[in-house]
């Protein structure tokens, strides 16, 4: 008679051979002691490229700011801009390369509110 346990074991062996084959896991394969991480669905010879931006406008709390990027092999190229506390916007042009470093233009528009301090009246303690 076979008990629950062994069921329970060749199940989960079975389970788990069955997703291990359904997916790319990186594989160690030696090279005369310098190993290296193999996966064949990734290339890691390529050139980088991406292109991606973002923005948030939130009312309630008055943040706004938004960034776009975009990278080809080593150049990256970009833009920011955010509302600072004082109601500037700041806008920052960059681009980096591994010839120039980074490099960025920032520039502010609009006009700085500050606000007038409150001032408390002290008034003499009467003992």
């Amino acid at each position: 008679m076979i008990s629950t346990d062994f069921y329970c074991f060749t199940t989960a062996v079975l389970l788990l051979a069955a997703s291990a084959s359904a997916f790319h896991y990186p594989i160690w394969q030696g090279d005369g002691g310098h190993g290296l991480w193999h996966s064949d669905d990734h290339d890691y010879y390529a050139p980088a490229h991406y292109n991606f931006q973002y923005s948030v406008h939130d009312p309630h709390t008055g943040d706004s700011k938004n960034q776009q990027e975009t990278r080809i092999g080593d150049l990256v190229k970009g833009y920011y801009s955010l509302k600072e506390s004082d109601g500037t916007t700041r806008h920052v042009h960059y681009t980096a390369d591994k010839h120039s470093g980074f490099n960025a233009v920032v520039t502010k528009t609009g006009h700085a509110i500050h606000p007038s301090p409150i001032h408390h009246h002290s008034y003499p303690h009467l003992y």
